[in-house]
C-alpha cells in the first residue's frame, strides 16, 4: 500500500530508470510534521526493500504490492541505496541525543 512518496531525484525528468526504496510508513513518525500512522502488525512490516533500474510507474506499482502502508523514495540512477545516500538521509529522523 502506497501512502507517501519522497522524489530525492536531481534529475525529476527521468523516468524510464531510477532507483527506488520502499519503507513501512510508520518509520516517518519521527520526523517533524510527519503525519502519524498506525504500526504495522510485525509479521507484514517491510523495514526495507530496494529496486534498482526500474521506471517510476514501476516503483509505483511495486510500492502498491506492498503488504503494509510504505513510502516510497525515487532516487537518480545510480543514487540511493548504490551509495548509502538513503541510509544518510534518513539520520535527519531522528532528534540528536544529547
Amino acid at each position: 500500500m502506497l501512502w507517501n512518496i519522497i522524489d530525492r531525484r536531481t534529475r525529476p525528468y527521468r523516468w524510464r530508470q531510477v532507483n527506488a526504496i520502499v519503507e513501512a510508513i510508520e518509520h516517518d513518525n519521527s520526523c517533524q510534521d510527519a503525519d502519524q500512522a498506525p504500526t504495522s502488525a510485525p509479521g507484514i512490516a517491510v523495514d526495507y526493500d530496494e529496486r534498482e533500474a526500474v521506471s517510476v510507474q514501476e516503483a509505483v506499482k511495486w510500492a502498491e504490492q506492498q503488504p503494509c502502508p510504505v513510502t516510497l523514495y525515487l532516487y537518480d540512477l545510480g543514487d540511493g541505496f548504490a551509495d548509502e545516500a538513503h541510509f544518510l538521509g534518513m539520520a535527519n529522523r531522528f532528534p540528536d541525543e544529547s
